[in-house]
């Protein structure tokens, strides 16, 4: 066995431990591999040099010397943290993020900063103040997002690994048109300490990667309880690993959400590969029920208002006073607040906030925000209630394939829709991982994700484990890297 572009990083590890390939040359073979192909891609925005890749790193783990790709809303101790903002262009990060330091603690490789929506916003990686991402099966059509430059990347085989975050779907959706495996964590199982907020009660680091195992590898090394964080869940760190096997566990219930499958604008393609996953799963033993989620026609709405909202608020740190981009030219405190966060933000970053601020407002946060938390609390009980049926539900990931750049530019409520089948998970704070269950006509990836209760990762690793071993959808990749 030798080094491939898609060796898993199962794979890496034995040809690591067995001294076929050291990690100073499967270093090396990374970052060529980036410079090789990401310029059609976009998917970094800054590759770091080998040596201090590697007198970062430290200790000994199964994900030691395993490169990986970090969105830059992840602090980096002395890296650039940007969010893919001019109006955080320059700034260094003055510590690691938790998860940042696990990894370093672990002896993984961070190679780099991956490309992505300005400050998380968006679905397309369209909104970065630098570059746009393309999808590697396609570099006409967009990644998803927000974290569509580690998706790209890890896709296209320049990396096996990386991290990205979640607000309402942006570690699952980019996933899902990238055809790799993407998982959104229970809130609070990663902490959020170092991660840049965007909306505090729903943010969550996800983990991007081909396949599953290798999903729940970067997991066991991130999770559990961290003090800096207050919204931390006191849960153990454990091996995600220990319970993946190739059957399902006896007696899994399974929900599929019909109000999904048979929703308005799904591409029919997607329905189908669904449907086919569905039955290989019931194949593999799982019984399956049709299960109805009402509050789902109402997620969107109140996702919208509750990002927006906390990000009016996150986002007024940012003034050209403690750090960051700040006009010296203004006369005024005034001016300098003004001018900064105008030149400083891009276009869909100052929409957000300002609807934000305006759904806070007097006399419309009882119309719009509290009324959104009212329907948050409802999403929250009926996915409690829904679990004491089955075990596990089945949605799609995405309505659509990969849609080509630029498509919806004149239509921006179109790109916000793309969370539709997302949002819903972070709203309610449970778990969620999307896996690659076919392929549209023309080769573009199509997943479907697994949704589970409260802290039931393992669950879900071992069912999407089990249902990826007997398809091969994980082994297909884009061509042309």
């Amino acid at each position: 066995m030798s080094i491939t572009p898609f060796s898993s990083i199962k794979e890496i590890r034995q040809l690591v431990d067995t001294k076929q390939i050291a990690v100073h040359e499967l270093l090396d073979f990374s970052l060529k591999r980036f410079q090789a192909f990401d310029r059609n891609l976009g998917s970094a925005l800054e590759l770091f040099d080998a040596e201090s890749i590697l007198h970062a790193s430290q200790g000994i783990s199964p994900l030691s010397g395993i490169p990986g790709l970090i969105k830059d809303n992840i602090c980096q101790q002395d890296r650039i943290t940007a969010c893919a903002s001019k109006i955080l262009e320059h700034f260094r990060s003055t510590y690691d993020a938790t998860a940042i330091a696990r990894l370093k603690h672990s002896g993984a490789l961070l190679i780099g900063r991956a490309n992505m929506d300005e400050f998380a916003m968006g679905s397309s990686t369209e909104t970065s103040a630098y570059k746009k991402a393309h999808n590697p099966w396609d570099t006409t059509r967009v990644p998803g997002g927000s974290s569509g430059g580690s998706a790209a990347a890890v896709a296209a085989g320049l990396v096996p690994w990386a991290l990205g975050s979640e607000t309402g779907g942006s570690v699952r959706q980019p996933a899902s048109l990238c055809g790799i495996v993407g998982l959104k964590p229970t809130y609070g199982l990663i902490s959020r300490y170092g991660l840049v907020a965007y909306a505090s009660s729903l943010d969550q680091i996800g983990v991007l990667t081909r396949t599953v195992y290798d999903n729940a590898l970067v997991l066991s090394v991130i999770a559990g309880h961290d003090t800096h964080d207050a919204t931390s869940l006191k849960v153990a760190a454990q091996d995600y690993t220990s319970s993946l096997q190739p059957t399902l566990p006896a007696g899994l219930r399974i929900g599929v959400v019909h109000d999904a499958l048979n929703a308005s604008g799904m591409d029919p393609e997607i329905t189908s590969a669904i449907e086919e996953a569905v039955a290989q799963l019931q194949k593999l033993g799982a019984t399956i029920k049709q299960v109805s989620l009402p509050t789902l026609e109402y997620a969107a709405a109140a996702y919208f208002i509750i990002s927006r909202a906390e990000a009016a608020s996150n986002l007024a740190r940012f003034d050209g006073v403690r750090y960051g981009l700040r006009n010296t030219q203004a006369h005024s405190l005034h001016e300098m607040y003004a001018s900064t966060r105008h030149d400083g933000f891009g276009a869909e970053v100052k929409a957000r906030i300002i609807v934000g601020n305006y759904v806070l407002s007097t006399g419309h946060a009882s119309e719009f925000y509290q009324n959104a938390k009212k329907v948050q609390r409802l999403i929250r009980a009926e996915f409690i209630d829904t679990f004491k049926e089955v075990d596990l539900l089945v949605m799609p990931t995405n309505p659509m394939p990969a849609f080509k750049i630029g498509a919806y530019d004149m239509d921006k409520l179109q790109i916000d829709l793309q969370d539709y089948f997302t949002c819903s998970v972070n709203l309610a704070g449970i778990p969620a991982l999307s896996v690659p269950c076919g392929q549209t006509k023309t080769r573009l990836p199509i997943g479907f994700q697994f949704i589970g209760p409260h802290l039931s990762e393992s669950l879900l690793y071992r069912v999407a484990h089990a249902y990826e071993q007997n398809t091969a959808w994980h082994t297909l990749h884009p061509q042309g890297f």
